[in-house]
């Protein structure tokens, strides 16, 4: 059933949305939230309304077209003028879209700078250096530079190879115990002048590593006044009906500045839908009860359905306990630390970061970041393919059900 009473959070993105999307139309957006097209209009209408705002200066106007000549050989002479200068243009942009398509691959790991400078070199023949740094950001200087020193380096790696094997050795005679300071000291006393940070570089290298303890890190701390949860899913993650299986996680959304937002979900195992959500800068359990309200809101009910979720001090609280008693919710909850419980949510969570972020280290500022996911989570809702639903989207998905249940019912 589709969500009727919208909060003010969800109408404010939305509007937020739409005026910060260039070109957007109320159609296109509205499409991709799963709203009217009329509704969403009223609401961005109000929206400058309030802020006395009016619809001419609420969205950067469009460039004004120069004023045409009103001699027609000047006015054919610069529109073949402007063809020329745009076919060029795409002549630009058709070389340095070939160029960074042959360039990814040289990207996927190790020094980005040298494999930039390796790139122009096994190209150089193909295209101008010099247009090869401009696309790839190098210096032509320093690329050159680079190209003078390949001896040097030829000579180095193959110095690094012959101690490779030394450390190697020293390695396996420890019985894969010895780190880079151990090795150093071993190297050392054979006779070797070398340090520390040249032996960490090649066994890194070489994959060369030593035992080390590491400290384990709690990501999940449960909240010691909850009582025992079952975990009523047992890594089964479908369900024969929509709002009778649910899963919830939090995940982090990195800003500039090290910052971070918090998303909590509610996913419908039934479709992949992410039925209920909400963003804050914290972790506190209004996060998740903000979420499972939206759910509620959106499913009308949920009375008898299982949320599982994951050990969380949130999850775990009396405040979510009561939240769930009142909306007729049955708990159940995975093992501690173990993330293949809740590996539906983990899932989604990837992903959702991986089409939003597309390799960038954050969202940038926090308001550009909540426009972005709000905008993520409403498209994977009503045009993503989803590869659990048979390649539709969870709207889509759940449409195909009630038409067949009535169908049947018929």
């Amino acid at each position: 059933m589709a969500m009727k009473d919208y909060s003010d959070e969800f109408r404010a993105d939305a509007v937020a949305l739409y005026e910060s999307t260039p070109g957007a139309t109320y159609k296109s957006i509205a499409a991709d939230l799963g709203i009217n097209r009329a509704t969403l209009r009223e609401w961005v209408l109000r929206d400058r309304e309030r802020r006395g705002v009016t619809a001419g200066a609420a969205r950067p106007a469009a460039r004004p077209t120069a004023v045409a000549s009103g001699d027609p050989d000047e006015r054919v002479r610069r529109l073949e003028a402007r063809v020329a200068e745009l076919e060029a243009s795409e002549r630009k942009l058709a070389t340095e879209r070939d160029i960074l398509r042959k360039a990814a691959k040289y990207f996927a790991g190790g020094d980005e700078l040298v494999s930039r400078f390796q790139f122009v070199h096994d190209h150089r023949n193909t295209y101008e250096v010099k247009r090869l740094c401009q696309v790839l950001d190098v210096n032509r200087s320093s690329y050159y530079k680079w190209l003078a020193g390949a001896g040097a380096r030829a000579a180095r790696k193959h110095e690094d190879r012959v101690l490779a094997d030394e450390i190697s050795e020293i390695h396996g005679e420890s019985g894969g115990a010895y780190g880079s300071p151990r090795v150093t000291a071993e190297l050392r006393e054979k006779g070797h002048a070398v340090n520390e940070k040249r032996v960490a570089r090649i066994m890194r290298t070489f994959s060369i590593a030593g035992i080390r303890l590491r400290r384990r890190i709690r990501t999940t701390v449960p909240d010691p006044a909850s009582g025992q949860v079952a975990d009523l899913f047992g890594r089964d993650f479908t369900a024969p009906e929509p709002g009778r299986k649910l899963m919830g996680d939090i995940t982090y959304l990195p800003l500039q500045g090290g910052k971070f937002l918090y998303l909590a979900t509610v996913l419908d195992c039934f479709s992949r839908k992410i039925v209920g959500w909400s963003i804050a800068d914290h972790m506190r359990t209004d996060l998740v009860v903000d979420a499972l309200r939206m759910a509620a809101s959106t499913r009308g009910s949920l009375d008898g359905a299982v949320f599982h979720s994951d050990h969380g001090a949130q999850y775990g609280s009396r405040a979510y306990a009561g939240l769930c008693d009142q909306l007729k919710v049955t708990r159940s909850m995975g093992a501690v630390g173990t993330s293949a419980d809740n590996a539906a949510c983990e899932s989604f969570h990837a992903s959702l970061k991986r089409e939003t972020l597309q390799g960038a280290p954050d969202y940038g500022d926090a308001d550009t970041c909540r426009r972005t996911v709000f905008a993520w989570l409403t498209r994977y809702n009503t045009r993503r393919r989803h590869s659990a639903n048979g390649h539709l989207s969870p709207d889509a998905y759940e449409r195909r059900h009630h038409t067949a249940k009535l169908t049947l019912a018929a």
